[in-house]
C-alpha cells in the first residue's frame, strides 16, 4: 500500500461557509478525496473567525501557532495556545476567533463521511 503525501505547496485552497479572514487548505480532503480521515490547515488572520455553528462530525482542533478562542454554545470562551487541542463531538455548536494581532494556524482533523458512503465532500475548519 503506497504512502499518500501532500506537500503544503500542493494543498488545495477552499472556503468553508461562515468563515471570515480564514485561509484553509486541504492537506487531505476535497472534492475527489476518498480517504477515511480528512485534515485541513486553517490560517486565521487577526480578527479572523468561524461563525457559531454545529460541527457536522466529530472534529479535532490542534492549534499550531498563535492563539485562538473557541466559544461554545453557552458562551464560554476557551483560549487555545500552540499544541493545545480540542475534541468536538458531532453537532457541537462552536465559534472560533483570533482575538490577537498575530496570525494563528490550526489543524482540523475529521472522519470523511464520503469514505463509507461513496459521496466525496471535503473537510472544513
Amino acid at each position: 500500500m503506497p504512502i499518500d503525501i501532500t506537500h503544503l505547496s500542493q494543498a488545495e485552497r477552499f472556503q468553508p461557509p461562515g468563515h471570515h479572514g480564514v485561509g484553509p487548505v486541504h492537506l487531505f480532503g476535497g472534492e475527489r478525496y476518498d480517504g477515511a480521515v480528512t485534515a485541513a490547515l486553517s490560517h486565521y488572520v487577526p480578527g479572523g473567525r468561524a461563525e457559531m455553528s454545529p460541527v457536522p462530525v466529530e472534529t479535532l482542533y490542534i492549534v499550531l501557532t498563535g492563539s485562538l478562542t473557541l466559544t461554545d454554545a453557552d458562551g464560554a470562551a476557551h483560549v487555545l495556545h500552540p499544541l493545545d487541542a480540542a475534541r468536538l463531538t458531532a453537532g457541537t455548536v462552536r465559534g472560533v476567533e483570533n482575538h490577537t494581532n498575530l496570525a494563528a494556524s490550526m489543524l482540523v482533523i475529521r472522519p470523511n463521511p464520503a469514505a463509507s458512503s461513496g459521496d466525496t465532500p471535503g473537510a472544513g475548519s
